[in-house]
């Protein structure tokens, strides 16, 4: 039976939101207005904690920067964005986890509610090759851009969503869920429904709700960056 196991990203291997990062990265190399973006990304990244993001909506807006900045722009931007926030923000303690799986022969999957454009390149710093992460539609119509449109392509890689493309990554795979043995590592609640999914669920220095329910259930809790 093949080991699998799942990390969620932000506040889970990176001590930091790469989402919200990254807005505030695009705000202080002026691509978005310092009070109204931080008063609205405030305002979804508030929702998301509560589990009341409207993903479609919010993408939308994170996007929008990128939208409007064109490919060339940004890609150099996200360059400069993981030299100067995302690399010093890897810890040790992330990378050895990672490190101990992987020698175990594990399949190392990152499965996140962030966006492919901010996450892949994170990825692939940390060494992980396979990501499910939320997908942007392009413009790939006749004379279009080729570029995000600001919508999601497919089933967004957030709440049970993360269930549905999981189960979609293992059918493309030829494998099932009684195929393998998952392990699932997570901050949030609003991933309740893929921990609960695994075989072995952890806590890994989760929200105060999150918390509560390991608590109750006997689920393992680890304190990653503590």
């Amino acid at each position: 039976m093949q080991n699998i196991t799942l990390f969620d990203l932000d506040h889970t291997l990176l001590p930091l939101d790469s989402d919200y990062s990254w807005g505030e990265f695009t705000t202080q190399i002026g691509w978005t207005d310092p009070v109204q973006f931080k008063a609205r990304n405030d305002e979804f990244f508030a929702q998301y904690k509560k589990g009341e993001l409207k993903i479609s909506e919010y993408v939308r807006f994170a996007t929008q920067a990128i939208k409007d900045q064109g490919a060339a722009k940004s890609i150099a931007a996200h360059a400069e964005f993981m030299a100067t926030v995302i690399q010093p923000a890897i810890k040790q303690a992330a990378i050895d986890l990672i490190a101990k799986h992987r020698a175990a022969g594990d399949q190392i999957i990152i499965v996140t509610a962030t966006n492919e454009f901010v996450t892949r390149p994170i990825a692939t710093a940390l060494g992980i090759d396979e990501l499910i992460a939320v997908q942007l539609e392009k413009d790939e119509s006749l004379g279009g851009t080729g570029w995000i449109t600001g919508e999601i392509k497919g089933v967004p890689s957030a709440v049970e969503g993360k269930v549905t493309r999981v189960q979609a990554w293992l059918a493309a795979k030829n494998l099932s869920w009684q195929d393998v043995h998952t392990t699932f590592y997570t901050d949030s609640i609003n991933d309740i429904a893929l921990l609960e999914k695994v075989n072995v669920p952890v806590a890994t220095n989760p929200d105060a709700r999150l918390k509560a329910v390991a608590l109750e259930r006997g689920w393992q809790i680890l304190e990653l960056f503590a």
